[in-house]
């Protein structure tokens, strides 16, 4: 979705969330996680819809974050971090299962770990870039693998919302906008 513009106003450019990294990789997220649950859990599995759910939430709550900023700032910054606290839980998910599969968590600066980082810097990197690792035989690397893309994700998320707290307290928000405009077309009659 392209970012809808209004040059004549007071509502800013706002939406473009297919452009933003950070939807980018919680599309990449979500489907990942809908291929593990389905493939690692069975049928009725409350974990598989809690799991997914969790992703779906965090890739739908930053595009509409997205399109909220047109009018709300606080929303935008609310649902952003929605998405976060979204990815968070589904993290913890992740880890439940490496744990009760008495399976490791990869260490930082293991070879697995390096190699997620060597695919991470794809650009314009898509599902078909991490699918070796997401669709892996062994879940436990599918599983570490995610936990790493969803721990980037977070990452990207917090950076995010720095920024927007940045560009309100330059900007303000809407009712600002607002009275400024309203100003300015009083003072050009």
């Amino acid at each position: 979705m392209p970012t809808e513009k209004n040059t004549d106003g007071f509502i800013p450019p706002h939406g473009g969330y297919r452009s933003l990294i950070t939807f980018q990789k919680a599309e990449i997220i979500y489907d990942g996680t809908v291929y593990f649950c389905n493939k690692n859990f069975g049928k009725y599995d409350r974990t598989k819809e809690q799991m997914v759910q969790a992703a779906r939430s965090g890739k739908q709550n930053i595009a509409e974050a997205s399109m909220a900023s047109a009018t709300s700032k606080e929303s935008e910054i609310k649902l952003t971090n929605v998405a976060k606290a979204s990815l968070e839980e589904l993290m913890l998910d992740y880890e439940d299962f490496l744990r009760t599969k008495k399976s490791a968590k990869w260490e930082r600066n293991g070879r697995l770990s390096k190699r997620f980082d060597e695919l991470n810097r794809t650009p314009n990197a898509n599902y078909d870039t991490f699918k070796k690792a997401i669709e892996h035989d062994d879940p436990a690397i599918s599983a570490n693998f995610m936990i790493c893309l969803v721990n980037v994700t977070i990452y990207l998320l917090k950076r995010q919302i720095q920024t927007l707290e940045k560009d309100f307290l330059k900007e303000g928000g809407l009712r600002e906008r607002m009275t400024r405009a309203r100003i300015n077309a009083r003072n050009k009659k």
